[in-house]
């Protein structure tokens, strides 16, 4: 075990002293290990990996443990849905303090305390023309993408990647950028913008679009993988070894210093990193024994849309509570998807059924599958508020956010945004503008709510205090 900078020779002497060792050394150990906390940047370390710990005990300094808080490290989440909603079932009807969600919205209302339904927030800047490309390109920027199909695209440093650049900055991976899509980066997707405004919601600069990753072997890999090549790695852990075989001698060295607390908490949370690597492994097996052509998708994807969804929001708690990063963007699916749903009852592709025209059939199945998406993020909220964080959990101390960059899809507005919030604040509440509110103003929100103070944000016009 060690910190990052600490060499093999110092591993063990990190926790306690030699001395300790005897059986008199044994209150003196504990000794150092209440009045010395371990580092949070603490490491188990083997053979081509490095294995993050989550938060335990023995890293709270004796003296902050004894007071009511130490301050727990602040998360931001972004989670694209594409392609607007049916608004009827997704609005609540009640405003203000809310007691029930609308039929769209009802798998988070075990959540609804830390939940808040915001409604008729708009995307002024994307509306010129308003299509799909813009919608995801706008939604964490708040700026109109330059209209281009060459290389020489141009849209603005978005939201989450300011927010990694403080408090991403101690982190090992400052940000991580998911999907589930395989996409392109060049061409024109949409009315004259190039792919790229439609395939990446996260740009770390203007001119510097930051591609998803949709593989969780190269994700599972990208958060505990530490030395040799890919090629190397990925061959031994078809083995199906698993990576945690990797480090025993380190968690061994470990366990004997830790508190029975502790010791259930980390057991725990190697349980969770084996099951997803069982999984990856799983989905792995089964593509390899299809006998259809797979030309597209990476062997590690599972073969359910679902499960492949599960699986990276899966992902996603392991790396905040092992605090490898503490700001993620996900596109669930992405604009002008062709993606069926046969399992709730939308055999037709997203993108045709979203334009409705009014149509009640089409209506009610676009609502289906707003109430499918949303419910798989319910199974993400479940995971952040069942995962132990300092004195809360993993949903108290983070911030998280569904939404999409269109209204109404059939028209292609920007304008009364599905959007919710969800985590560490007072919610059952449902946020209703009477007039149409900058969505910038929800990202200068959560900029503020992780300690960074900015006056502005796109075309934001304020902050909305309810959530601060």
């Amino acid at each position: 075990m060690s910190e990052a900078n600490a060499s093999p020779t110092g591993r063990s002497h990190q926790i306690m002293s030699e001395a300790n060792a005897s059986p008199a050394g044994r209150s003196h150990q504990l000794m150092i290990v209440t009045k010395k906390a371990l580092p949070r940047r603490t490491f188990l370390r083997g053979m081509g990996v490095t294995l993050a710990l989550p938060l335990l005990d023995a890293m709270v300094p004796a003296l902050s443990a004894m007071t009511p808080a130490a301050n727990p490290v602040r998360r931001l989440g972004f989670v694209y849905i594409p392609m607007g909603m049916n608004p009827v079932p997704w609005v609540p009807k009640g405003e203000g303090r809310i007691t029930e969600l609308s039929p769209s919205l009802a798998s988070l209302m075990p959540f609804l305390d830390q939940v808040t339904v915001i409604s008729n927030t708009e995307l002024k800047m994307a509306a010129s023309p308003g299509n799909h490309a813009t919608a995801n390109s706008a939604f964490l920027s708040a700026k109109l993408a330059k209209r281009t199909e060459g290389s020489d695209y141009e849209l603005s440093t978005t939201v989450d990647q300011i927010a990694a650049k403080q408090i991403g900055k101690d982190t090992q991976i400052p940000s991580l950028e998911l999907g589930t899509d395989l996409i392109a980066q060049v061409g024109n997707c949409d009315n004259g913008f190039a792919c790229v405004y439609q395939n990446n919601l996260s740009w770390s600069s203007p001119t510097t679009p930051l591609p998803t990753e949709a593989d969780p072997r190269v994700l599972f890999e990208r958060l505990f993988g530490d030395g040799g090549t890919v090629q190397d790695r990925r061959a031994e852990l078809r083995k199906n070894r698993s990576i945690l075989d990797w480090v025993t001698e380190d968690m061994a060295r470990l366990q004997r210093k830790l508190g029975a607390g502790d010791r259930t908490r980390v057991d725990q949370y190697m349980d969770s990193v084996r099951e997803v690597e069982r999984r990856i492994q799983k989905a792995e097996q089964q593509t390899g024994e299809s006998t259809l052509p797979d030309l597209d998708r990476p062997a590690s994807v599972p073969a359910e849309w679902e499960d492949h969804v599960k699986l990276m929001f899966d992902l996603q708690v392991l790396a905040l509570q092992a605090d490898i990063t503490r700001v993620i963007t996900f596109q669930m699916a992405r604009e002008t998807s062709t993606r069926t749903y046969p399992q709730i009852g939308v055999p037709e592709p997203h993108h045709p059924t979203s334009h409705h025209a009014n149509d009640p059939e089409k209506l009610a199945k676009l609502a289906k599958i707003n109430g499918y998406h949303v419910s798989l993020f319910a199974y993400l909220l479940g995971k952040l508020k069942a995962t132990p964080d300092g004195n809360g959990t993993l949903l108290d101390h983070s911030t998280y956010i569904i939404g999409s960059g269109l209204g109404n899809p059939s028209v292609h507005n920007h304008t009364n945004l599905p959007l919710v919030v969800a985590g560490g604040h007072k919610g059952a509440r449902h946020i209703h503008y009477t007039e149409p509110a900058p969505l910038a103003n929800l990202h200068l929100t959560l900029l503020e709510k992780a300690g960074i103070h900015q006056d502005s944000f796109g075309d934001s016009n304020g902050r909305i205090e309810e959530l601060l």
